[in-house]
């Protein structure tokens, strides 16, 4: 199977499936000498976990990371640095019923269509417990930015009507759905309660923002630094929307209106005087922040009674038990900070191989 690993010089690889031992992933090309403790890969993954709270998934998982390689006296040494997280509360037969029918939203028929046969415990290698190799991967890629200054942060910016109105970026980690607005998030979080109840789920937007990235970053081409930010985030599972800057919204503006004008700033560097390009011009970072944001669909897996077929392609009624996040936002939070992690950490060890 081809398409399980991301990046040129910074490489990720993920392995293994939603209701298999374990998963994991293996990171190459990490530059020797970095500090790096078990306890800050697995503080990301505590913010991915599933059973956080009531607006996501029940399944209990504690998701404790193991580094088998890569790592010698709290330091990178260079080497694949493998790291591996067992799966301990997955229940299979809640799918048994439905192994032979095709789950409406979900990767079930397509998957089929590709290889003939699947892993149907939970959606095998297609489900959202594959983003677990991400996020541990993402983790070391932060600890690289961080020593060059870069940061990234990520929030739930809009359910449905419900869209922030404040950006108090320590609110953030304070409430459940991970939104800056300490007021929309608790209207946020009664919009999913109520979706429960009705056996729905809910879909929205989460923005992700990079401070700190130095101009020059990105190729021109093929590799243009938003290409490789658009892939990285179209790879993540129910998104169906990436937006950098203003995105859609330039369509209805005039080139005077969209266009930043270019200053000297106080310190002697180059700037805009706006953002609407996003961080990003001709595929090559300006220094200005990063600012992408993500539409994340309704999760598939809903308990309402739903029209499909089987692999025989007779007609069915399909309900869909067990236990799935009424919503991805808060989870998908880690997730895009981990992959946007990737994209620049490949990149900022690519752009050392640009000039002589």
């Amino acid at each position: 199977m081809a398409g399980n690993s991301f990046g040129q010089i910074f490489r990720l690889t993920t392995w293994g499936e939603s209701h298999g031992p374990a998963v994991g992933c293996t990171v190459d090309g990490c530059p020797s000498g970095l500090p790096l403790e078990p306890e800050a890969i697995q503080r990301e993954l505590d913010r991915r976990r599933v059973g956080q709270s009531k607006v996501s998934s029940q399944r209990q998982e504690p998701d404790q990371v193991q580094i088998l390689s890569g790592v010698f006296e709290g330091r990178t040494t260079g080497s694949p640095i493998t790291m591996l997280v067992f799966n301990t509360d997955a229940k299979s037969g809640h799918y048994e019923n439905i192994k032979d029918l095709y789950r409406p939203g979900h990767a079930d028929y397509s998957w089929d269509a590709k290889y003939g046969f699947r892993d149907w415990r939970g959606g095998g290698r297609s489900s959202a417990r594959e983003t677990i190799g991400r996020v541990a991967g993402g983790a070391i890629a932060r600890l690289l930015l961080a020593r060059e200054g870069i940061s990234i942060i990520a929030y739930t910016l809009q359910m449905g009507d419900l869209c922030a109105e404040v950006f108090d970026e320590d609110e953030i980690e304070r409430n459940i759905m991970r939104c800056p607005d300490a007021r929309v998030a608790a209207l946020m979080v009664e919009r999913v309660d109520q979706a429960r109840r009705s056996l729905d789920s809910l879909g929205g937007i989460v923005e992700v923002r990079a401070r700190g990235v130095p101009p020059g970053l990105g190729e021109p081409v093929f590799d243009k630094l938003q290409a490789e930010i658009g892939k990285a985030m179209f790879s993540i599972p129910a998104i169906k929307g990436v937006e950098i800057g203003e995105g859609f919204g330039v369509a209805g503006l005039r080139g005077s209106e969209h266009n930043d004008p270019f200053v000297r700033r106080e310190d002697g560097r180059i700037g805009t005087v706006s953002n609407r390009h996003g961080g990003i011009l001709g595929g090559i970072s300006t220094g200005e922040e990063i600012v992408i944001r993500l539409a994340a669909k309704p999760p598939a897996s809903i308990a309402q009674a739903q029209q499909t077929v089987d692999r025989e392609g007779n007609a069915a009624t399909i309900e869909v038990r067990g236990r799935h996040d009424p919503t991805v936002l808060p989870r998908l939070v880690p997730v895009a900070e981990a992959m946007l992690a990737l994209v620049l950490a490949d990149h900022l060890l690519r752009q050392r191989t640009a000039r002589a």
